[in-house]
């Protein structure tokens, strides 16, 4: 994988983890989901564990966590009943936007999302339009410190793909299959995991050398992540270096 490609997920992370968007409705919800897809313990459910996981780590509170659990596996009903949705579209400058719904109004979702794209600038598209330019792969963002060429002999050891670390921690890529495998190896080997998802990786980046519409782009992906119905958005955007002064006026 190409260091753009690296410097894209930081960028996606980078975003998510400043976006006002990252409520507690939405970790709720992705825990209840999980907890409605598989088993009601997170010891035997990947992905319910790996959502509580998330959810604990931004502060949501162990009754919240349960109460979603609950619902999930039917114990609590409230009305509410979320449907799994995927949206696609282009931003400006042509740059490819993929984003993960929970929403229990599909028609509500899609009308705020349209509004976000016609405030900035694109376009929400048909299903297909843009998701053929991602692959969906495993994301395990590991903590601490980390020697890189240890890291990679363990991934490569628990069948990742690829890894590169940084100041705080690691982010690891892997099959999407394979992201329970990798996960549970990583820890094994005394890996400490902060997160581990499901994300969609661009095979190829549009490059954006205006700062004017890597601004518009980068803005609309912050109004795309602050809907509460978003629950994740992916991109191909790749800012130039040109663009670094209009990007850190809305960092």
């Amino acid at each position: 994988m190409s260091q753009s490609k690296w410097a894209s997920i930081r960028l996606h992370k980078a975003k998510a983890d400043a976006s006002k968007g990252a409520t507690y409705t939405k970790l709720s919800r992705a825990i209840t989901v999980a907890a409605r897809q598989g088993e009601a313990d997170p010891e035997s459910n990947f992905a319910l564990r790996a959502a509580v996981q998330k959810a604990r780590a931004a502060g949501l509170p162990n009754d919240n966590i349960e109460r979603a659990i609950a619902r999930g596996s039917g114990l609590l009903t409230d009305g509410e009943q979320l449907e799994s949705i995927r949206y696609e579209g282009y931003g400006p400058g042509g740059v490819a936007i993929l984003m993960e719904i929970l929403t229990d109004n599909r028609n509500r979702t899609a009308a705020d999302v349209r509004a976000a794209f016609k405030k900035i600038g694109g376009n929400l598209g048909e299903t297909g339009c843009v998701s053929y330019l991602f692959e969906q792969k495993g994301h395990i963002r590991l903590q601490g410190q980390i020697d890189e060429d240890e890291l990679l002999l363990a991934v490569a050891e628990a069948g990742g793909d690829d890894a590169i670390a940084d100041e705080s921690g690691a982010d690891v890529i892997c099959q999407f299959a394979l992201l329970e495998q990798v996960s549970t190896q990583l820890g094994k080997a005394g890996y400490e995991t902060a997160s581990s998802a499901l994300r969609w990786i661009a095979s190829t980046d549009a490059e954006i050398d205006d700062p004017d519409t890597a601004w518009k782009v980068a803005t609309l992906i912050e109004k795309l992540e602050n809907l509460d119905d978003v629950q994740a958005v992916f991109t191909n955007f790749m800012p130039a270096e040109s663009c670094a002064e209009a990007l850190a006026a809305i960092a």
